[in-house]
């Protein structure tokens, strides 16, 4: 059951302290909490909750806020409830009015957080947050938009910095010969589940050899750099044994063990240890090592391999993403799991950036890969300049003005691998730690809003410090007015 609050909470100076006292109105986190809309998208949250009966549910405010809180601070689940049970700012952020010395809700409910917040409804906040902090931090005469003057007049503004980058998933690095004796391990904890049920019936337990199996995978694991050779019979090894204990799984299954017995993880391992089996069992016999959707974790079977071609990591496991970003803002615009070419998303987020701004932009910064013809000739039929060197044989005399544009465009491009940066250094997207393909969604997400949410509050800071120096110089001015002509200083 979903109760509906109040998602704005109260104001700073209601919130209540045991012993008395006020917060501070110029606190980050107070000032944070009035930067993101909680109450335009409480409904759609509470759309999460079709039932009359039962508990109230936590509110989308306390839901939201805990997910920022633990990406802000970038701390664990547990950690981040202690953080908010210990510190009156942090209560205040997830919408309570007054000061408790007892934990909000359990750790655990962090997890059902990430599942019901979804992908599109952060991207939703994000923008409507970008909007609210714009609207803050730009003078009156900058935001009256210019209108064209003809109906027929294109009016384009701003830069559009487009990038896509690989969210790695916390798994250990794959290879064939470790994927096949963790699914063999795998295979044998099912196995003995199994077999409790009708060891009456059946007082042979099937043989397993999992004290050999291990020995021959920890005689090809151990060694520097094994030849091809001992690599294709240690995984030709593995193969058997996965195969003689599928079989048995089958067999006890016919005797009248049920699948009930296992539990649903259980069950899904076991189905990810067939495909598993399947996968490698056709590189082994085609002497590849490619495959369609190929697993590389037990535990996260959606992660996929992602080649970058990058130094240092030719290949990454986990999530592409597609970004953009306009006026030092970050928006994530597509996620997914298998690997694509994202020169296709440029129109799509073009026409995002319309509808996000009103306008087309002057201009779109990208690399090689987005400068395809077509993405070419739409560009030019809106008048949108794409950055880098135009097609065709250039001429001597403009070469040089082509040159600097390309330089001073690549400039400006940066902008975005500098937040790819900052979001892998800074808020763990070089690493997601979640297990799910939603919940790592939610993560990513959370990210760049966090990220967003950060910029503009230092934004606010810096108008805010801006306007208290312009308020002191001219009581200064005022001041040496004031003075006598004769000691006042030309």
């Amino acid at each position: 059951m979903y109760r509906k609050v109040d998602p704005d909470g109260t104001a700073p100076e209601s919130f209540e302290f045991p012993h008395g006292g006020k917060l501070a109105s110029d606190n980050r986190w107070v000032m944070m909490a009035q930067l993101i809309p909680w109450s335009e998208f409480e409904s759609e949250y509470a759309q999460n909750f079709t039932q009359s009966m039962g508990a109230p549910a936590k509110s989308f405010r306390m839901a939201l806020g805990a997910l920022i809180i633990k990406e802000k601070l970038g701390t664990s689940d547990r950690e981040t409830v202690e953080q908010i049970r210990e510190n009156p700012y942090l209560q205040y952020f997830i919408g309570l009015s007054s000061y408790s010395n007892e934990i909000p809700f359990d750790a655990s409910l962090l997890v059902h957080f990430r599942q019901r917040i979804s992908v599109n409804l952060l991207n939703k906040v994000n923008q409507k947050m970008v909007n609210k902090i714009r609207e803050a931090t730009t003078p009156k005469s900058e935001s009256n938009k210019k209108e064209p003057e003809e109906p027929g007049e294109r009016l384009n503004q701003g830069k559009l910095l487009l990038d896509a980058t690989c969210a790695s998933a916390d798994i250990t690095y794959p290879t064939d010969i470790g994927i096949l004796d963790r699914t063999r391990m795998q295979t044998e904890k099912i196995l003995d589940i199994l077999y409790e049920s009708i060891k009456d019936r059946c007082p042979k337990k099937p043989r397993t050899y999992r004290k050999k199996a291990r020995k021959d995978y920890l005689a090809i694991a151990k060694q520097r750099r094994p030849k091809q050779s001992q690599k294709r019979a240690a995984i030709k090894k593995q193969l058997q044994y996965i195969k003689r204990n599928l079989a048995h799984i089958e067999k006890l299954i016919e005797l009248g063990s049920l699948l009930e017995n296992l539990s649903k993880r259980q069950y899904k391992l076991l189905l990810v240890c067939q495909e598993v089996y399947r996968q490698q069992s056709w590189m082994y016999q085609h002497k590849t090592n490619r495959v369609d959707d190929r697993i590389v974790s037990l535990t996260q079977p959606h992660v996929r391999p992602i080649v970058r071609g990058k130094a240092g990591k030719a290949t990454e496991f986990g999530a592409k993403i597609s970004a953009s970003s306009c006026d030092g803002y970050v928006f994530l615009d597509r996620i997914s799991w298998d690997n694509f070419n994202e020169s296709g998303d440029l129109i799509a987020q073009v026409e995002a950036f319309k509808e996000f701004t009103g306008h087309y932009p002057e201009s779109v910064h990208v690399d090689q890969i987005y400068r395809t013809r077509s993405n070419r000739a739409w560009c030019k039929e809106r008048g949108i300049r794409m950055s880098g060197p135009p097609l065709g044989r250039r001429s001597a005399h403009v070469s040089k003005a082509i040159k600097k544009q390309a330089q001073e465009d690549e400039k400006a491009r940066q902008a975005i691998e500098g937040k790819f940066g900052q979001a892998k250094r800074r808020f763990n997207l070089d690493r997601v730690m979640t297990k799910l393909d939603n919940t790592s969604g939610t993560a990513i997400a959370i990210a760049f809003l966090v990220m967003n949410l950060v910029a503009g509050l230092r934004r606010l800071l810096w108008l805010f410090l801006c306007q208290i120096i312009l308020i002191r110089t001219r009581k200064v001015t005022e001041i040496i007015k004031s003075y006598p002509p004769v000691l006042q200083v030309e």
